[in-house]
């Protein structure tokens, strides 16, 4: 599409005015406060602060050098599309922190309708794909955290049980923010607490629960092949779920 195309100008008024790079240096640095020790990110000497202008604080020295490589990449603008770990970082300081009981509910309403109970009924192949990266996690998520799911075949809404509902949202409301927030969004990317909790405790990788999650769609592409816009918008919600995933696991 030509730039003197009207649409073309019209999309190009409405993307965000990304600021320029304004520092040469980012690193992970040990802090030492009276309330609170950790990792902070210093560009150029000055140390990072969130956008409600708290300071950026972190718990694991990996993860806080993954952060400052975020920003050691930007090239001329600062893009935030392309430093999840940061996004993610700051959602959960300035709004999980805030409030994480809410946050933890809303994760953990998910359990009402997680995508590991609602089973195709045909055919077999997707059937069989299903039970095998499903079965097990479920089989994990009841001996280890006492969690029960009825299944149901095809879409037809099922109720769970009352005293695994109080129990999830018991479970989520037992991390810290930077934790829940990954749970949070690994929820969301899958449909499914489940797995955010299987990742959170260990049981499965960000790799094993995304494949878990793209069962239904992978089956789809083997029968339909792969579609260029769906799959762009695949890679980017995987680096959501890389980031999710190490936020996660913090302990």
């Amino acid at each position: 599409m030509s730039e003197d195309n009207p649409m073309t100008k019209a999309q190009a008024a409405t993307r965000p005015v990304l600021p320029k790079r304004f520092y040469d240096k980012a690193v992970a640095v040990e802090h030492e406060g009276e309330q609170e020790s950790g990792f902070t990110i210093h560009l150029d000497g000055r140390p990072l602060r969130t956008p409600a202008k708290a300071l950026l604080i972190l718990p694991d020295a990996d993860l806080a050098d993954a952060v400052a490589a975020e920003w050691q990449a930007q090239a001329d603008v600062v893009d935030p599309a392309t430093m999840p770990l940061t996004r993610l970082a700051n959602s959960a300081l300035d709004t999980v922190a805030a409030d994480p009981g809410a946050v933890a509910g809303e994760a953990a309403r998910y359990a009402g309708s997680d995508l590991l109970c609602y089973r195709a009924e045909e055919p077999d192949g997707l059937v069989e794909r299903q039970n095998e990266a499903w079965d097990p996690v479920l089989d994990w998520a009841r001996a280890d955290l006492g969690l029960r799911f009825n299944l149901a075949g095809g879409i037809v809404h099922v109720g769970q049980p009352d005293e695994t509902l109080a129990r999830v949202e018991a479970l989520l409301t037992g991390y810290a923010p930077l934790p829940l927030a990954g749970l949070h969004v690994i929820t969301t990317l899958t449909g499914s607490v489940v797995l955010a909790l299987a990742v959170a405790e260990g049981r499965l990788d960000a790799e094993a629960a995304w494949r878990a999650a793209c069962v239904d769609e992978d089956w789809q592409i083997s029968l339909w092949g792969e579609d260029a816009e769906a799959m762009k918008k695949r890679a980017a919600a995987w680096r959501d779920m890389e980031a999710a995933s190490r936020l996660a696991r913090l302990r």
